[in-house]
């Protein structure tokens, strides 16, 4: 067995190899950027060293220095994680010619199934079902566009080296598709270094089911059944879920067997996925991603097994701990990937320090006894993988993942439940997230129902997007305490009336205006002392007074009694901000202090900003254009991913203030701009 091994990754994924590392007495060593010297991942193991700068061509993707920081440190193998150098051939390759144990499959394989078009080519000669489309070398344009027109649109662009749904255009006309193609090789190349694309037909209602495969360097070979990640959002798997709604045993059987051979195929080992894409019973392959998947944990809850520690006992040599006949479905389970990104503004990824963090009682990871014959014991019915904790920052330098959480149930239906109570507990304050739409997601009709397909968010837009409601008294109620009991706390009550922090008046009851705005509307609220106690009050709403007193309670906790119900919530203020939790809601609140912007002028200008930090990629107007609204005028790419600033009604673009390859910081004007005349 394996004492030592360096884990080539950072967030979630090192924590999470790093804990089963733990349990079976092995030693872990952890890499990280200056971004990263005070990350979870770093305190998770045994030893640190240090890569270099945040960006990741300049820390996490420097293969060299990461074998030397293994050699150094007397690590016998690497843990490459996923994405960065996990799928990287010439990586694997250098880790065995140093003498080191690359914790997943051999170069070959990485290199079989690496390029999309040469893996499609290797699977269309062994017999397994393609989707019509072109996966040749050669890329010329005028080529790959009458490929297209060929195969008839909508028509699915996709990078070859590519994952993750970098490098994915849809093209639903011929006129559209020069300029997707040239976005896609952009977005291509910049991420995985090679523009590379084929193109596929793309299927109109497709579900997107994967298979587990495990192997060994015995010869052996099996697969851990399959997962449903069709609910995803451009191109990315937002929800997936094991075992595969609808699934029948021999449906499952058919492509766990062609799972295994291409496998076998190309002499794999290790932990590795088997990617199909489905539509009424025909199912094709698409892709083999030759590593750990970020969705392994609801294969791990519906089988009681631990991965990573089967890859640990397979680098080391040990034969695979199950045979095909010992592995059993037991359960269901789901996973939701917790982002920092508003899906409100089209998923837009956010950055910030987690001012506030609070998550539902979880277990880091399930642990299993994985030579028993069944499994493990019964799972742990909500499970939490991160790599962030209070106070962190999420970066621009990596995916803006929080975290993942995961729910087990006895059936689907009480997964969906647990997901939904999990969902409604956890609370982030800072980056934006994607949680409330999370829960909407999984109470909505289609997925409660396993109405599945990866169109389904696009096509349920009006009930995934709801109007936002307006704050619940409740709520206000809860936002007015805080102020309230922060006001107390900073004032000293020392019996002179006139210091009073009770609101006494002489023959008189103070009356206080106060006003909270949200994105939608202002609540104009009247505060009532109501006597010597300091916690006696009433909240006038509307024409309606009701009776407010203040609880104790301690840090964010916050309750009261309003009228004659008890409310309780968490309330975080940032600035003048209010941010308050309430009944699986969140809510945030402007306090609206006019003392505080007295002499204040609100500026409307004529520039477009940056949404966040990113690297100008195209400039598609010139000083001087008249445009339309709408019309995309600068590319910027952050996080990886292209994000187009498009005009925001018919006007003239005065001046351009960057040009291509300029970086820009978040909220900077990237060009003036002004009304059609």
């Amino acid at each position: 067995m394996l004492s030592k091994i360096l884990i080539a990754n950072r967030g979630e994924i090192a924590c999470r190899v790093s804990a089963t590392a733990r349990r079976m007495g092995i030693k872990t060593v952890a890499v990280y950027s200056d971004a990263d010297a005070g990350a979870a991942h770093v305190a998770a193991c045994d030893e640190a060293v240090r890569l270099g700068p945040p960006a990741a061509r300049e820390s996490y993707l420097l293969g060299d220095k990461i074998i030397a920081a293994a050699l150094a440190t007397g690590a016998q193998a690497i843990h490459p994680g996923y994405g960065f150098l996990s799928e990287n051939a010439a990586f694997a390759a250098a880790c065995e010619a140093a003498g080191l144990t690359f914790i997943g499959p051999p170069a070959s394989a990485i290199r079989a199934m690496g390029s999309k078009s040469a893996a499609k080519s290797l699977m269309e000669k062994a017999g397994v079902p393609l989707v019509p489309g072109y996966h040749g070398d050669d890329q010329d344009p005028a080529l790959l566009h009458r490929e297209a027109d060929r195969i008839g649109y909508p028509v699915l662009l996709k990078a070859s080296a590519g994952g993750g749904g970098k490098g994915m255009r849809v093209v639903e006309r011929s006129d559209d598709f020069s300029a997707a193609l040239a976005s896609c090789k952009r977005e291509a190349a910049s991420s995985f270094g090679d523009d590379k694309v084929l193109l596929e037909r793309y299927l109109q209602r497709p579900r997107h089911i994967e298979i587990q495969v495990f192997a060994d360097t015995q010869g052996e070979c099996v697969f851990l059944f399959e997962r449903d990640c069709s609910v995803q959002r451009r191109h990315q798997k937002v929800l997936e879920e094991a075992p595969a709604p609808g699934m029948t045993e021999a449906r499952r059987a058919a492509m766990g067997a062609a799972a295994v051979a291409a496998a076998r195929a190309v002499g794999y080992v290790g932990a590795g996925t088997v990617e199909f894409i489905t539509e009424d019973e025909a199912f094709y392959f698409m892709e083999m991603n030759t590593r750990l998947q970020v969705e392994h944990p609801v294969t791990e809850m519906i089988t009681g097994q631990d991965l990573v520690e089967w890859q640990l006992r397979v680098a080391s040599g040990e034969p695979l701990p199950l045979g095909q006949s010992q592995l059993a479905i037991s359960g269901h389970a789901i996973e939701a990937r917790i982002y920092a990104e508003n899906p409100e503004k089209g998923f837009l990824p956010s950055i910030g320090t987690l001012l506030h963090l609070h998550t539902p009682p979880a277990v880091a990871f399930m642990v299993s006894a994985t030579h028993s014959s069944a499994g493990a014991a019964a799972p742990a019915a909500v499970r939490i993988d991160s790599g962030v904790r209070s106070g962190d920052t999420i970066s621009p330098y990596y995916d803006p993942m929080i975290a993942k959480l995961i729910v087990w149930g006895p059936d689907r239906a009480s997964a969906l439940a647990r997901m939904s109570d999990a969902l409604a507990a956890y609370q982030v304050v800072g980056p934006a997230t994607n949680t409330a739409f999370l829960r909407r997601l999984v109470d909505s009709v289609p997925f409660s129902t396993a109405d599945l397909d990866t169109g389904l968010i696009e096509r349920n837009q009006a009930a995934l997007f709801p109007p936002v409601p307006p704050a619940t008294l409740a709520q206000l109620a809860l936002a007015c305490a805080v102020l309230l009991r922060d006001e107390t706390a900073t004032l000293k009550d020392d019996g002179n009336p006139w210091a009073a922090t009770s609101g006494w008046r002489l023959q008189a009851r103070l009356e206080r205006a106060v006003q909270l705005d949200d994105a939608q509307q202002a609540y104009a609220l009247s505060i009532g002392y109501g006597g010597g106690s300091g916690s006696g009050f009433s909240i006038l709403h509307g024409d309606t007074a009701t009776a407010l007193h203040l609880l104790p309670g301690e840090g964010a906790e916050v309750a009261v009694r309003l009228g004659d119900d008890i409310v309780r919530g968490t309330v975080v203020r940032e600035g003048e901000a209010v941010h308050v939790f309430h009944a699986g809601s969140h809510v945030t609140l402007r306090y609206a202090d006019p003392m505080a912007h007295a002499g204040v002028a609100e500026v409307v200008g004529g520039r477009l900003t940056a949404p966040m930090p990113g690297k100008i990629v195209a400039v598609l107007v010139a000083a001087g254009d008249a445009v339309e609204a709408g019309a995309p005028l600068v590319i910027m790419e952050a996080m990886k991913m292209e994000h187009t600033i498009a005009a925001p009604r018919n006007g003239v673009v005065e001046a351009l203030l960057y040009a291509v390859g300029d970086q820009v910081a978040d909220g900077a004007p990237l060009l003036s701009f002004k009304d059609a005349a």
